[in-house]
């Protein structure tokens, strides 16, 4: 198999991946300009969203970057983005309210959430040492070394596959306790702070179905050069 057959595999991925991205930055980048209507800023979101859930302890930072925004289960830490900690618009709190989600998960035992925590040190390995082994299988035509160079790897595309509930639910959970905390009116009004939340919070769901799908061709990809590997040799 040559380049035509990786770019056949992973060109519907990347594609795929643009699209998600230009969705994020473009919801991003209109709602971030959007006031939201109490003048809270991303943190404090956060903040009301937590204790609403007797999260109190549940610490909030501020963190360099842009959507670097994340929930940390380890230190019960959750960080927030420049554009996000301080800021008072639509997007921010969205944003805000969806890590603060991710949180009131880890109080909850949501089991996807645990389940991806779980399998995190393995995936660090396996996302490397799997395409190491899948290449000096094939370069010493060992198969089975090759296999199980897969088998690592797939943990990658198992771990994308678990984050895709957990986001989706953070996402959902955001959107209920913003207008639970009174933050947002559900649309029952102008609904332009309940459609903004929606459009920021939808379109990064797509990343992460993009980031799934990518994962998933590039194993597909390693066990069609695999399969072929190995049908030769028995040839």
């Amino acid at each position: 198999m040559g380049w035509g057959t990786y770019f056949l595999f992973m060109l519907p991925g990347l594609l795929f991946s643009l699209w998600a991205q230009s969705r994020v930055k473009g919801a991003y980048s209109k709602y971030s300009k959007i006031r939201n209507d109490a003048g809270i800023t991303g943190a404090q979101a956060a903040r009301k969203v937590l204790d609403a859930s007797g999260l109190y302890n549940v610490p909030i930072q501020p963190i360099p970057g842009q959507l670097t925004d994340h929930y940390d289960p380890r230190k019960r830490t959750l960080s927030l983005s420049e554009g996000v900690y301080n800021a008072t618009s639509i997007a921010a709190i969205g944003i805000a309210a969806h890590e603060a989600g991710h949180a009131i998960q880890h109080q909850q035992n949501y089991a996807p959430m645990k389940a991806r925590t779980a399998i995190v040190p393995a995936v660090s390995i396996g996302s490397n040492l799997g395409i190491i082994l899948v290449i000096a299988g094939l370069l010493l035509n060992f198969t089975g070394l090759a296999w199980v160079g897969i088998v690592l790897f797939s943990l990658t595309t198992i771990f994308a596959f678990v984050t895709l509930p957990v986001e989706f639910d953070a996402s959902a959970r955001a959107k209920k306790a913003l207008v639970s905390v009174g933050l947002v009116d559900g649309g029952v009004g102008r609904g332009t702070e309940s459609q903004g939340v929606s459009a920021v919070l939808n379109a990064a769901a797509w990343t992460y179905i993009a980031g799934f799908a990518t994962s998933l061709l590039t194993l597909l990809y390693y066990i069609s050069l695999v399969s072929g590997s190995g049908s030769r040799r028995s040839n």
